[in-house]
């Protein structure tokens, strides 16, 4: 076959439109699961802490275009999360998730549960002695090494938010999600009505959360009381309050179909239309996401999409059709944000334990897109780009007649892009040895046709393809963060 032309084969491009006219709202509520694997939450904290958030918005009488920006920053609160796992799990040498989750359920703000939280995650599992130092070299860091984690991811989710052109309101709230009232929380340390008043809402929302999915309805105001006046503004608290006796409300909150129930605080300007320019924005402000989790990678998403188009437009697609695969590369690893950062950025060979996690992205990629009904019809191949021709690929083990022609273009660009791109355990690859190594594999577990396109892009564009330098060595702090984790 001659570049240029289609390769016969199975193809969804046929299906390359949502079957129905797609809520904004929709697709910020099915991509917020995204957001809850990073943080080592509970599928649907998002959706729940925005069902908890609007009701609180309920009593206090909000009106419609701060009920709106509330809605969006709930959905969206943790648009930052992964831009600081890898520090976390480089400095804690610790499973960010479990670091993250844990830290939801302490009152940090109190200097000995500080102290408890950093002894009980330095180095888990660890011998004594590493645990010690590990543990000291965090306590060195002191309030402003804290301080620095929390803004860059505040800073990171208020930046995605603005890009997405979504409500100034709900992009300072955001900023503001980890404030307390009494001017004790991060990073900026403002207090009382200092803080924007939806971020206020927002931060008594997840906790309530978080409680009420751990240990029940009851801990959850007994929390909410404690902390009345500290963490939370009163007023808050008390509108919180009034929706105890609702037991219809807090029974139904942990019952499946939590997103459906969204529909009912939804705002008119929340009803707009997913257009086909929006859902662009919207893969590639996830995509950002995706990239922050780590600094080895983090222009990954964008590089695989790039390659994928210039693939494709090789082999012939249509102008519709590469803009569906872009979003599908854009998105292709959404489930990276469940793995953690000491397996995506160990310096040295997986264990097998660790390989099969690593494995498990694949299906949460799967999983998520298939929330959101406008990237509903990308799943499978987003989800295919580590399937081979010979059925040994992951994570089901498709074989040629299987994968489409999208998901083949989608595991050539993605082998591209890792080789061309620096790892924690070897630099960036020159073309000539990316496509002697894939070229091993042509026709074995890749694509011929797509990996001709390939050559001819590469080979077109050498002097363009110097590799991509990671953030570590851009950024000093997580380059010392690595120095310390290795």
């Amino acid at each position: 076959m001659t570049v240029g032309s289609q390769p016969d084969g199975p193809s969804r491009l046929a299906h390359a439109r949502p079957d129905r006219v797609v809520r904004q709202s929709e697709v910020l509520a099915g991509l917020s699961y995204a957001l809850d694997l990073t943080e080592g939450q509970r599928p649907g904290h998002s959706v729940r802490s925005c069902l908890i958030g609007m009701r609180i918005a309920e009593v206090l009488q909000l009106h419609t275009n701060e009920r709106a920006a509330l809605f969006d920053a709930l959905l969206m609160k943790d648009l930052g999360c992964s831009s600081n796992s890898a520090r976390c799990a480089a400095l804690f040498g610790a499973n960010d998730h479990d670091l993250k989750a844990d830290l939801t359920h302490i009152d940090w703000s109190r200097a000995l549960e500080s102290f408890r939280f950093v002894a009980r995650n330095s180095a888990p599992g660890q011998f004594f002695l590493k645990r010690t130092w590990r543990l000291l070299a965090i306590m060195a860091r002191g309030p402003e090494g804290a301080r620095e984690v929390v803004r860059t991811r505040c800073e990171r989710g208020a930046d995605i938010a603005k890009s997405l052109a979504l409500a100034d309101a709900t992009v300072q709230a955001i900023r503001a999600l980890d404030e307390h009232w009494d001017g004790q929380g991060q990073p900026y340390a403002k207090k009382g009505q200092e803080i924007p008043f939806l971020a206020r809402i927002l931060g008594l929302a997840q906790t309530v959360e978080v409680f009420y999915t751990t240990y029940g309805t009851a801990a959850a105001f007994e929390m909410a009381a404690a902390r009345r006046g500290a963490w939370f503004d009163p007023t808050m608290v008390d509108a919180l309050f009034a929706l105890q006796r609702d037991q219809a409300f807090w029974n139904d909150l942990g019952k499946e179909g939590a997103i459906e129930r969204l529909q009912q605080f939804e705002i008119d300007r929340q009803t707009l239309v997913a257009t086909e320019d929006r859902m662009d924005e919207f893969a590639g402000a996830f995509a950002r996401v995706i990239d922050a989790k780590s600094p080895w990678t983090y222009q990954h998403s964008n590089g695989v999409a790039e390659t994928s188009v210039a693939i494709g437009a090789k082999l012939g697609f249509p102008p519709q059709s590469l803009r569906v695969l872009r979003r599908a590369a854009l998105l292709h690893d959404l489930g990276k944000l469940g793995v953690s950062n000491l397996i995506l950025d160990k310096p040295g060979k997986l264990t097998p334990e660790e390989f099969r996690i690593m494995q498990r992205h694949t299906e949460h990629t799967k999983q998520i897109l298939a929330r959101v009904s406008c990237f509903r019809h990308l799943a499978d191949d987003a989800a295919s780009h580590h399937e081979r021709l010979d059925g040994r690929g992951y994570h089901r083990g498709l074989g040629k007649s299987e994968l489409s022609l999208e998901a083949r273009i989608l595991a050539v660009a993605d082998i591209c892009d890792a080789l061309r791109s620096s790892r924690p355990y070897r630099g960036g690859l020159p073309t000539e040895r990316i496509l002697e190594i894939m070229g091993r594999d042509k026709g074995v577990g890749l694509d011929p046709d797509c990996y001709s396109a390939l050559e001819a892009v590469l080979t077109e564009n050498e002097a363009s393809q110097d590799a991509p330098v990671p953030a570590a060595r851009i950024m000093r702090d997580l380059a010392e963060d690595y120095r310390q984790a290795a």
